[in-house]
This record gives C-alpha cells, sequence and structure tokens, in this order.
C-alpha cells in the first residue's frame, strides 16, 4: 500500500525554507509568519522521521536528508507549477467575451474591431456593452474594458489611454444669431450634461466664465446619447475626448474652444491573472494596447 504524502503546506514550507536557508525569507515569500513556516517544517519531519535542518545559533543549514530531499521536491513543484500555466493558458473553447462601457464600446470599440479582424480572423469577439462589473468568476466574460482608477483587486490591469473633457458642439453653433466665440457666448446656449463624468461648474470656473448656470440644461446618462444630442445641434456637451474623436475627427463636431481638463481616470484592460496568459486575450491585448497607443502618440 504506498505511503500517504507529506501536506502540500508542509513541503512548500521546506522547499522555501531550503532554497532560501531562512525561515524568515521562507515566511516572506509564502506571506506566513516565520512561526508558521518553523512548524510546518517540524511537522514535515515528524512525519518522515528524519531531520531536514541544523538549526545553529545564526543560521540554518539543511542536513543529509535535507539536501537529497531538496531536489525532487523543487522538482515535483515546477512540473505543478508548469501543469497548472499550460492548464490556465490553455486556448479556451468558443468567442472572446468583451465586455466594455455601452458608450466606449459603441463610439471608441466597435468601429475599430475590423482592423482585429484582419490581423485574427480565428479569433471571434463577442462584445457585451455593459455598466456592470465584470464576474470572472461566472465565466461569461474573458476581458473587461473600464473607466476608473485602475485599482482592480486580484485582477491584472492594463492601462489602455488617458482622458480628458472639453466642450463640443455642431458646427452650426458657429454661425448664427449667437456664435460660438468665447466662453463667455455659452450663456445663450443650452448646456448638455454626461451623468457621472464631466463638469460644467469646474470647466466654466476654469475659463473664468461668470453668470452661467453650470447646472441647467438636459443630463444624459449615457454618453453616447450626449454625443449624439450635441451633434444635433441640440446644445454644447462637456464631452469625454476618447468618445468624441470620432466625430470631431469627421467634422461632424467642433471644439468651439480650447481649454480641456484631464480627469483623474483612465481606461484600463482588465482580467483574471490566471488567465491573462491566454493566446486570445494575449492577442486582443496586444492589439488593444497597440492601438490605443497610436491614437495617443497621433494625438
Amino acid at each position: 500500500m504506498a505511503r500517504r504524502l507529506p501536506p502540500l503546506n508542509a513541503l512548500r514550507a521546506f522547499e522555501a525554507a531550503a532554497r532560501h536557508l531562512s525561515f524568515t525569507r521562507a515566511a516572506e515569500e509564502l506571506h506566513v509568519t516565520q512561526a508558521a513556516i518553523s512548524h510546518q517544517v517540524k511537522a514535515l519531519e515528524e512525519d518522515l522521521g528524519r531531520k531536514l535542518f541544523r538549526r545553529l545559533n545564526r543560521a540554518l543549514r539543511l542536513t543529509d536528508d535535507g539536501q537529497a530531499y531538496l531536489p525532487s521536491v523543487s522538482k515535483a513543484f515546477a512540473l505543478l507549477n508548469e501543469a497548472t500555466s499550460d492548464l490556465l493558458t490553455k486556448q479556451a473553447p468558443g468567442p472572446l467575451t468583451v465586455s466594455a462601457l455601452p458608450s466606449f464600446a459603441a463610439r471608441w470599440l466597435v468601429p475599430r474591431l475590423g482592423r482585429f479582424r484582419q490581423i485574427r480572423p480565428d479569433i471571434d469577439l463577442r462584445i457585451d456593452p455593459s455598466v456592470a462589473l465584470a464576474d470572472f468568476a461566472a465565466g461569461d466574460v474573458d476581458v473587461s474594458i473600464r473607466y476608473g482608477r485602475g485599482k482592480y483587486p486580484g485582477l491584472r490591469a492594463d492601462w489602455l489611454m488617458a482622458e480628458d473633457i472639453f466642450p463640443v458642439c455642431s458646427p452650426t453653433l458657429l454661425t448664427g444669431a449667437h456664435p460660438l466665440r468665447e466662453p463667455d457666448d455659452l450663456a445663450h446656449h443650452v448646456l448638455l450634461h454626461d451623468e457621472g463624468h464631466g463638469d460644467w461648474r469646474t470647466w466654466l470656473l476654469a475659463a473664468g466664465v461668470e453668470g452661467v448656470d453650470p447646472a441647467r440644461g438636459p443630463i444624459f446618462t449615457d454618453s453616447s446619447m450626449l454625443i449624439l444630442a450635441a451633434m444635433a445641434g441640440q446644445g454644447v456637451a462637456l464631452a469625454r475626448g476618447v468618445l468624441a474623436a470620432d466625430e470631431l475627427a469627421a467634422g461632424r463636431l467642433v471644439r468651439p474652444f480650447t481649454l480641456s481638463l484631464p480627469t483623474e481616470y483612465a481606461y484600463y484592460l482588465v482580467c483574471p491573472e490566471a488567465t491573462a496568459g491566454q493566446p486570445k486575450i494575449a492577442a486582443f491585448r496586444a492589439w488593444l494596447l497597440d492601438e490605443a497607443g497610436g491614437e495617443a502618440s497621433a494625438g
């Protein structure tokens, strides 16, 4: 009958302590206390009926049994790590599901997906427009593009691009009875608001404008609707630069003033560390970083 293997935690404690010849450094590596390492090693020695370390006054040395045992234990952990990595990076079947804010998906991501298809026709994408945080544990989403500060505990977050805000409007508002020429001219126009993103009060203060109520005007819960309203000439929108970029380039929107304000947020590509190496995720990340970086350089 095969002998029961020692507990995995005890073997990990031994392998780390033997590599470092230090319980303290092993504890730091494994994020436990020195006492826990000492306890695990002692339990392993008792289980094996062999002394693995010689504990000196200010040093730790392997016994002959410890020296003989270490190479095999280290090799076993290396094989486990390799097998786990191969399993997690194996190409998962089905399309790559990308969760993104609806406004970002519609105004920036989707218009550029043709270029990804050209270089990786073997990877099918499923775009999930959602304001909710992706539930990676459920397995319904592979990667997520989020707008925030980049702090996503337990996840890998790759910075894509920064964001700034500035007024945009239809070219038709540059002419007429009250043409937009100076920030003070906003007193004659409707202000369009993006709920949660953009602050007319802050922009007007930075521009030195007085006598304009920063709270007046319609509020949109989705940035795409805000952009559409501005394109239709319904007022002046305080827009996020990334989302308005294509309409500005096409001339469907214009910037009546040059002043822009940076935000504390940026766009990030987020996914679990464990699946970040999957080929289709790595390919999408590389393309997306190149796409965002190229536009940032051009801007």
